[in-house]
């Protein structure tokens, strides 16, 4: 055998690759969002896409124009930014001023994101954050009747508020109405289609982008909840953002724990909150401030739910990790 097939190659580590890099995982993110926003253009019109739009040209240039005054690498090419407008587009309600999506993704890259250090640094959910930005400055124009299209003039609430609101059970929508979301069950651009939400939580998954933990306990503990409190947990599940919120956001690779046992408990707080908010809040909706508040519970949950080191005693092995974050 020749000897130079005996040679080792010694390099550092990571020696595992994988083909996957961020600009790819964000575009299939975009393309699993393509669904809903299909959906979406039917109901409301071309102005549903118009405000995602503006949201992501907007997000875009923010941006381009904050990594060259900062001078820092321009990374508009990974996509990172097209999802963070996406995503605040998908929570905008149909009748949202322009100046509104403007303001929002302004928020989400320059406060949110950039301010932090850029991708991977922000502790929360850039578009999540920017949605509850505008709901506390501008709060008639992201709640109630904001959601629903101008030249609707029967419908007069979500399917939340009309539960918040004491309203009779015959003027709520079906489940299967809920589920399709076309027929007038009306919310936010990107989350009133259950089934194209679905869709496009199941290709992130073949495709390995997210795992199923997060968003399976997330709607499982919201099931379960349902039935505690007497709601039908179908509808729970199908009304207001739990599934834009589970596949899509709570999913977060820089706000979610890594560990396996952080992310069942990450996601059942989740779903505990959401369910908190919605039974007892004067919110009708939670998902936004549930993964919100999961966000900033996030490192804590992943230092107390972290591995063992391999081969050390317990007590040296918390004395090794707290010896390496203080290095």
């Amino acid at each position: 055998m020749d000897n130079e097939n005996l040679l080792l190659t010694v390099s550092s580590s990571p020696h595992i690759r994988a083909k996957a890099t961020t600009a790819s995982i964000m575009r299939n993110v975009c393309l699993a969002l393509l669904p809903a926003l299909v959906v979406a253009a039917y109901v409301f019109g071309y102005m549903a896409v118009v405000i995602v739009a503006i949201c992501v040209v907007t997000c875009v240039l923010t941006e381009l124009i904050v990594e060259k005054i900062m001078k820092r690498p321009v990374t508009i090419g990974d996509w990172s930014a097209v999802v963070t407008g996406v995503l605040l587009g998908f929570n905008m309600p149909i009748t949202a001023p322009w100046w509104m999506c403007v303001i929002g993704s302004i928020f989400a890259i320059l406060i949110v994101k950039q301010l932090f250090g850029g991708l991977g640094r922000n502790f929360v959910n850039p578009a999540l954050a920017a949605r509850a930005f505008l709901l506390a400055s501008w709060p008639t124009h992201m709640t109630g009747t904001a959601f629903i299209p101008l030249t609707d003039t029967v419908t007069q609430a979500t399917p939340l508020g009309i539960l918040k609101e004491g309203g009779s059970l015959s003027q709520l929508p079906s489940n299967l109405d809920m589920f399709l979301g076309v027929h007038g069950v009306y919310g936010s651009i990107g989350e009133i289609s259950a089934l194209a939400l679905l869709i496009g939580g199941v290709y992130l998954l073949i495709r390995g982008i997210i795992n199923w933990r997060i968003p399976a306990t997330y709607m499982a503990t919201i099931a379960v909840l349902s039935l505690i409190f007497g709601k039908d947990p179908i509808f729970m599940l199908c009304s207001g953002g739990v599934f834009l919120g589970a596949f899509f956001m709570a999913t977060d690779y820089v706000t979610s724990p890594t560990t396996v046992k952080g992310q069942f408990i990450y996601a059942f707080g989740c779903g505990l909150m959401t369910m908190m908010i919605r039974m007892f809040g004067g919110y009708p909706e939670g998902v936004s401030y549930s993964i919100l508040l999961m966000n900033v519970a996030s490192p804590l949950i992943e230092r107390y739910t972290r591995p063992r080191i391999y081969g050390t005693e317990k007590k040296s092995s918390k004395a090794v990790e707290g010896g390496a974050s203080h290095a």
